[in-house]
């Protein structure tokens, strides 16, 4: 089995910010893939499918943003599955509106979900995938950026990115990282995705 978690917050007031676009990654998934994420299940929202010939179990911690980390590691102790099946999608500050970056392994980059998955998996040995949305204005703290919706220019640029990341998951699940990475981490002409 192999786990596609996105990580965000829950409830309406969330919905639509900055910080869920892991969430928009795991529900363009589910929705491409004809799957209904709303099992309730390991502190977090659920389905399971297969897909390419692999079981996948895409995930939604429902633990908030912060202790991501206890829902995530309860799945994969409950399924056994080891930290390099599974792919953890999040948003990412350091990267422009519309681009998406994903990496084998790494350090948490200041991502307060990703410190509390490392944390409890006991491990940066885990693929991550993420999801530009463009560095806080001076005037405005990052919990507030973060938590607060993308203009609309930035709306249909992240959008785009979401929809890239879904494609690079299923690159990463069906041919593995290797090819994720050579297809996806190319640099973007003006913010644009190449073709």
């Amino acid at each position: 089995m192999k786990i596609i978690a996105g990580l965000g917050n829950p409830g309406d007031r969330y919905e639509n910010t900055r910080h869920n676009a892991g969430f928009w990654v795991v529900d363009t998934l589910a929705k491409r893939w004809n799957l209904d994420c709303s099992q309730k299940k390991f502190q977090g929202l659920n389905a399971q499918g297969i897909i390419a010939g692999e079981k996948v179990l895409l995930f939604k911690p429902q633990t908030y943003m912060n202790r991501s980390g206890q829902a995530v590691a309860a799945a994969a102790a409950y399924y056994d599955v080891p930290g390099e099946d599974i792919l953890v999608i999040y948003d990412d500050l350091a990267l422009l509106p519309g681009m998406i970056r994903i990496r084998q392994k790494g350090s948490a980059g200041g991502h307060n979900g990703l410190k509390d998955i490392i944390a409890h998996l006991g491990s940066q040995e885990f693929p991550r995938l993420r999801v530009g949305i463009g560095q806080a204005p001076e005037f405005l703290a990052t919990a507030d950026y973060v938590l607060n919706r993308p203009s609309k220019e930035e709306q249909q640029q992240i959008a785009d990115a979401v929809d890239a990341a879904a494609d690079a998951a299923e690159v990463w699940l069906q041919h593995g990282m290797q090819q994720a990475m050579a297809s996806y981490n190319r640099k973007m002409q003006n913010g644009a995705l190449p073709e």
